[in-house]
């Protein structure tokens, strides 16, 4: 009889069975799949609470990438959360303070998360997509209503005249749109999955 730890494989297994070495594709120092070809880094945008973060975590492990946080290095050099930098500076403020921060940014083989208002950022976007391949993770309005139902402890940038999360999508979503070199439809799906997509759609872009 077959040993039953022979048949179980772990989510990065799976992949690499799914996804094996082909085309150019080669293993990274983790001995994970690299199907991203020709491909420095994965940058990925979207609203707060889009899972820019835990999807680029999880998507970095799968992917044998490194992986930065854009709002986390922000409050490591400012030494504060994003909310209070917020409040200290105002919007605008904390804009010229994210600007600098992303386009400071040097990275080979990461998995990048940027802030949700790094939209508002040209020149900051220019040099994402420098980097690599801008991902937009998309949820609808009323989604990112339910999972924050307080904008102000979050630290959202509110520019302009926008002071709801309907109105805050309307401006944003067309930039993030935009930009994007790829959309993924994330509502209903789990991080596994939202990564497994990301990287097959991606591995056909060559």
């Amino acid at each position: 009889m077959r040993d039953v730890k022979q048949s179980t494989f772990s989510f990065e297994e799976n992949f690499r069975r799914k996804f094996p070495l082909a085309q150019g594709a080669r293993l990274t120092k983790a001995g994970r799949a690299d199907i991203m070809v020709g491909m420095s880094n994965v940058i990925l945008i979207g609203m707060p609470s889009a899972g820019k973060s835990t999807v680029g975590n999880r998507l970095s492990q799968l992917l044998g990438y490194g992986f930065i946080d854009c709002d986390a290095v922000i409050e490591n050099e400012e030494g504060a959360p994003l909310s209070a930098l917020i409040e200290r500076d105002g919007a605008e403020g904390f804009l010229e303070i994210e600007a600098r921060v992303c386009r400071g940014i040097a990275a080979q083989h990461c998995v990048i998360a940027t802030g949700g208002s790094a939209c508002y950022l040209p020149q900051a976007m220019t040099h994402f997509r420098s980097l690599g391949k801008i991902v937009y993770l998309r949820i609808e309005a009323e989604e990112v209503e339910r999972r924050i139902p307080d904008f102000t402890a979050r630290g959202v940038v509110m520019r302009g005249n926008v002071r709801t999360v309907r109105e805050l999508y309307a401006q944003r979503a067309p930039l993030y749109e935009e930009y994007a070199d790829l959309t993924v439809l994330c509502e209903g799906k789990s991080t596994d999955k939202i990564c497994r997509e990301i990287a097959w759609r991606l591995g056909r872009r060559r």
